[in-house]
């Protein structure tokens, strides 16, 4: 069970960041700077259905399939359960919705008569924003009762805190030059919090023993 999470997650990661480097390559010019990681697989883009269905939902179930394997590993108790599922529907489950439901060309951030899918991809992305961050904070605060759990502990606050704070500057501004370089702080943080998550979980019983 615990190689099962731990591939899941790591697996999962490393789809979400092969998308966004291979998303980036098919746009002449595209920056990751100042550009959304969604323009780069938006309804328009030559390989965004591609991307989609072959990289990015696959991604997503892999890191919701992780935190369902994790609950079964990881200490029973509810804030850990509670905060692991919610990275799991939130992040894992979220990132599945945008990828069938992609956004306007160019992310149409003046909103401009948007798509349902536009709709769609928007509210998911807030409430994925909203609560992931918080969710990460309650795990990294679960840890402290774990086995040799301080480094979910201190990663927690660290990645939570960070990722909070970088949604609110991103959300502040979705035309700024940099909104790109904000989000990828956004999904860097969560990424590595969930690959130190899956690194403890992989070790696990070797650490309590």
């Amino acid at each position: 069970m615990t190689n099962k999470a731990f591939l899941c997650g790591i697996i999962g990661v490393v789809l979400f960041i092969l998308g966004t480097i291979l998303g980036g390559l098919q746009i002449p010019n595209y920056s990751h700077v100042s550009q959304l990681i969604s323009e780069s697989y938006a309804i328009d883009t030559p390989y965004g259905v591609a991307l989609r269905f072959f990289v990015f939902l696959p991604s997503g179930i892999l890191l919701f399939l992780f935190t369902l394997l994790s609950i079964k590993v990881l200490p029973e108790n509810n804030l850990t359960k509670i905060s692991i599922l919610g990275i799991g529907i939130f992040y894992g489950l979220g990132t599945v919705i945008v990828s069938i439901f992609p956004c306007d060309a160019g992310f149409n951030k003046e909103f401009i008569d948007p798509s349902i899918s536009q709709l769609i991809h928007n509210f998911s992305g807030f409430i994925t924003y909203t609560f992931v961050p918080i969710f990460i904070i309650l795990l990294g605060v679960s840890a402290r009762k774990w086995a040799n759990g301080k480094t979910i502990f201190y990663a927690g606050l660290f990645c939570g805190i960070i990722s909070f704070l970088f949604v609110n500057i991103l959300s502040a501004d979705l035309k700024s030059d940099f909104v790109g370089l904000y989000q990828r702080v956004v999904e860097s943080s969560i990424l590595i919090f969930i690959i130190i998550c899956s690194l403890y979980i992989k070790n696990y019983k070797s650490k309590i023993n």
